[in-house]
């Protein structure tokens, strides 16, 4: 059995979903391919106060992916509400910017990375002073202040992965969605992205929600760690992260009380995996 004293709490327990942020009810996704469907997804419900970044991990296989397309509007549930700032959303929503793992093919080559961030904004009519202003804020906020004119395949993966950064907060979204992001890039890049998601967090004031399969990411980056259960897909637990604000690659890896979250989210996942979802 769980540790209880680690603050984690039931699916839904405590929180609100009046006034929130992102709130996602009841949500149920199931594949349909002729007379064989697959349920992926069966019951998840959790919320977003506006300025929160929160984790999602799970087993492999448990539909995080899709439970990300869904929240963003690009995959339709099968049943539940995912609501932003208190509108339901039906498809793609202004509100909400999504960066996936494979950074490489939504960033054009043939364009400067200046263009690449720019895109979106032009795409939604923005004036080109405001786009202007937009894109060196966004450049500035994720170290790239002095690459605009460069081309993608002149950068590094890590850089890259910047430019797609940049390119989701240019456009101002309520909810910033992050799928993995930092899966295909070296240790040392992974811990700079980290910290530069906290940077973006904090400075911006920005709502994310961040899936990751790597569970000492989601305790590092996180204020809280959704953790769902193997595949069809529930809520098993909400974990507060209690780690402070502040967050350091070598002193918070270091600190007894990281180590424990990260034991207690593990237990959480090795029992999902042992027990369909059902924690021991």
């Amino acid at each position: 059995m769980a540790d209880e004293s680690v603050m984690a709490k039931e699916p839904g327990v405590g929180q609100d979903s009046s006034g929130s942020m992102l709130a996602i009810t009841r949500l149920r996704k199931v594949y349909q391919d002729g007379d064989r469907s697959v349920e992926a997804i069966r019951d998840v419900t959790f919320n977003l106060q506006k300025g929160e970044l929160v984790c999602i991990v799970g087993p492999s296989g448990a539909g995080k992916t899709t439970l990300l397309r869904c929240i963003a509007g690009l995959l339709a549930p099968t049943s539940g509400d995912v609501v932003l700032a208190g509108k339901p959303v039906t498809g793609p929503s202004q509100g909400l910017a999504v960066v996936f793992q494979e950074y490489g093919r939504s960033l054009f080559p043939w364009m400067r990375v200046r263009q690449n961030v720019e895109l979106p904004l032009k795409e939604s009519g923005r004036p080109a002073a405001e786009r202007r202003r937009l894109v060196d804020d966004s450049l500035e906020a994720v170290g790239l202040a002095g690459a605009g004119d460069a081309y993608p395949w002149q950068l590094s993966g890590g850089m890259q992965q910047r430019v797609a950064i940049a390119r989701a907060i240019a456009y101002q979204p309520q909810v910033l969605l992050m799928d993995e992001p930092f899966a295909s890039v070296d240790a040392q890049t992974r811990a700079d992205l980290e910290d530069l998601v906290r940077t973006i967090w904090a400075r911006l004031g920005m709502t994310i929600v961040f899936v990751t399969h790597d569970i000492d990411e989601s305790v590092y980056l996180g204020g809280r760690v959704v953790v769902l259960s193997a595949s069809p897909t529930t809520v098993m637990r909400d974990v507060a992260i209690d780690l402070g604000e502040s967050r350091d690659q070598l002193e918070t890896r270091a600190n007894p009380r990281f180590g424990q979250l990260r034991g207690e989210i593990y237990a959480l996942i090795r029992d999902a995996k042992r027990h369909g979802g059902r924690a021991s």
